[in-house]
């Protein structure tokens, strides 16, 4: 008697998805399966399946310890070179803004100190300076916020590379209610928190408020 080769039960190649129960699984699928080409589909079905789940969303440190953007309350030290006039400490506004001589007002916030050093030597170039050198950095940072069972919670001096550790240290240490595994970070301009495991290598940036939940048992 002869089969039509559309309703022939398709041959599952041996090997084809891995691990002997998981080859067996789709050997039997496959047997209900008009088309050889489900045997990709289940194959990355059960790997999918099988793969171990994400551990949890990882805070990503800006690099080197470096702070990732200026914002509200960083003083900034300006110098061009030969221009005196142009030389001082500039704090950024509420508004992210910095008012400049002969520029006027220049937008800060949310650029790191190299785009914002390029940023004003274009402006200065502009029909200002000829050629200008233009050297920025951060005279001081603005604080950080640590609240929750920590000892001492408040408002403290930011220092480049700061970890949750060394701003629980800050704060006097933990007390005896805290959950020492966990902490929740609050970005600036943001009104959610978000939670990370609390290890020597999660960083504090500038503006953030730090919050120590208290144990649940």
């Amino acid at each position: 008697m002869t089969i039509d080769a559309r309703f022939a039960r398709p041959r599952c190649p041996r090997g084809l998805v891995g691990t002997l129960e998981e080859d067996c699984h789709v050997r039997s699928l496959c047997a209900t399966c008009a088309r050889p080409l489900c045997i990709f589909g289940l194959r990355f079905g059960l790997r999918r399946r099988s793969a171990s789940p994400v551990s949890g969303f990882r805070r990503t440190p800006a690099p080197n310890g470096r702070v990732s953007s200026l914002g509200p309350g960083d003083r900034l030290r300006i110098s061009v070179f030969n221009r005196e006039e142009l030389t001082g400490e500039f704090t950024v506004g509420t508004q992210g803004l910095i008012s400049y001589p002969l520029v006027g007002e220049v937008e800060v916030a949310g650029r790191t100190v190299p785009e914002f050093t390029n940023q004003l030597s274009e402006q200065l170039r502009n029909g200002f300076v000829r050629d200008p050198i233009v050297s920025v950095e951060v005279a001081q940072y603005r604080p950080f916020y640590i609240l929750g069972e920590v000892n001492r919670p408040g408002a403290y001096p930011y220092s480049p590379g700061m970890t949750v550790m060394g701003a629980v240290a800050t704060a006097g240490g933990f007390t005896y209610r805290a959950n020492s595994r966990r902490v929740f970070i609050q970005r600036p301009g943001e009104t959610g928190e978000i939670s990370y495991p609390l290890t020597s290598s999660t960083l504090v940036q500038p503006g953030e408020t730090v919050r120590i939940p208290e144990r649940l048992f």
